[in-house]
């Protein structure tokens, strides 16, 4: 089966989560990918959303974190409060997974503002949970596709702290957990550098050069030793995420691929 660029990192960020781990779901991508693992290679992943649900399972894909898709489908619901306290707080959350407008080198986020913070070019959604999640997570990953814009030197807001400034940064901080372990794009995927914690090119995924990933980033990008080639999605990983969409398409009356 042919696929898009799209559907490979969809893929790829899927594969990244661990069979029974307990996943914190932002929505959009993130949602996107987590559900396609729960479809796929990791049928015991348990999905929480910031609005309550745990172990939610949705058919489609949730619109917000309000949709009643997820409570419905989930083993039980919380109170936001008790996600945040015992759950996240709690260092109950193996993964955190997040979307971004911009990341920088050392994983940062910005989903704030482009532009002056009092005068933006570009007001974005803000953070929600992302900056707790970001914090107290044992570990997060991030997904958005790649480009210049959104990859970028000097983030202009820092939303959600990664690994701050590189090195020990994050640990001076005193934030818990390892912070953010990987970076999924439409073209590769990037990993901290150990020591710098600066994110560095460990994977292209297939049929992307080098010379791509460098064009569709803000920063002197640097690639590990040994550069691995992705795997191409499978039949079964395609056909779960086309049948997801359309699914989603169908609920919320978009255009098949809106989803």
């Amino acid at each position: 089966m042919t696929y898009t660029t799209n559907e490979m990192m969809t893929v790829a960020a899927a594969r990244r989560l661990k069979n029974g781990s307990v996943c914190f779901v932002g929505i959009g991508l993130p949602s996107k990918a987590a559900n396609l693992a729960r479809l796929t290679s990791s049928p015991d992943v348990v999905l929480i959303y910031e609005s309550g649900p745990i172990g939610a399972k949705p058919s489609v894909l949730p619109l917000s974190i309000g949709d009643g898709e997820l409570a419905e489908t989930a083993d039980t619901v919380v109170p936001t409060g008790e996600i945040f306290r015992y759950w996240l707080q709690g260092g109950r959350i193996d993964v955190g997974f997040l979307g971004a407008a911009q990341v920088d080198r050392f994983g940062n986020i910005n989903t704030t503002v482009v532009g002056d913070y009092f005068s933006p070019k570009v007001r974005l959604p803000g953070a929600g949970g992302a900056p707790e999640i970001a914090g107290s997570a044992k570990s997060v990953l991030i997904i958005l596709k790649q480009s210049a814009r959104s990859f970028v030197d000097k983030l202009d807001f820092i939303t959600s702290v990664g690994h701050g400034e590189g090195g020990d940064s994050r640990k001076r901080l005193g934030l818990p957990g390892a912070g953010p372990v990987g970076i999924i794009t439409d073209l590769c995927i990037m990993e901290p550098e150990e020591g710098t914690h600066e994110f560095v090119v460990t994977a292209l995924h297939p049929g992307v050069t080098r010379e791509q990933v460098v064009a569709a980033t803000g920063w002197a990008i640097r690639f590990a030793e040994h550069v691995e080639t992705s795997a191409e999605p499978t039949d079964v990983e395609l056909t779960a995420l086309r049948d997801l969409e359309a699914r989603t398409a169908a609920a919320h009356g978009q255009a098949p691929g809106e989803a």
